[in-house]
């Protein structure tokens, strides 16, 4: 799938706000605000359910990486979230 493809559905899904769970959240992180290198996604089954994290890294950036952006398409479908939380910007490390 191409980057641009994944990109929308994923923003897509963000754009419908809490629809229950399943729920996917998406955090970037980098040395700076302009360069994504580490991505988190955060999985919650249930409400009060403990969170379940897996990390995916880029030596560029990974909000234009085409493999980690289809990966997290993924990783959304796959666990039928209902709700997809995406944080805005870069969060410095």
């Amino acid at each position: 799938m191409n980057l641009d493809k994944s990109t929308k559905r994923i923003a897509k899904r963000v754009k419908k706000g809490f629809q229950g769970y399943p729920q996917i959240s998406i955090s970037y992180f980098g040395q700076t605000a302009e360069l994504a290198t580490e991505i988190i996604v955060g999985f919650t089954a249930e409400e009060g359910a403990p969170l379940q994290e897996q990390k995916f890294s880029s030596e560029g950036d990974a909000r234009k990486d085409e493999t980690i952006q289809t990966t997290l398409l993924k990783v959304i479908e796959r666990a039928d979230a209902q709700t997809v939380l995406q944080t805005e910007g870069v969060s410095i490390l």
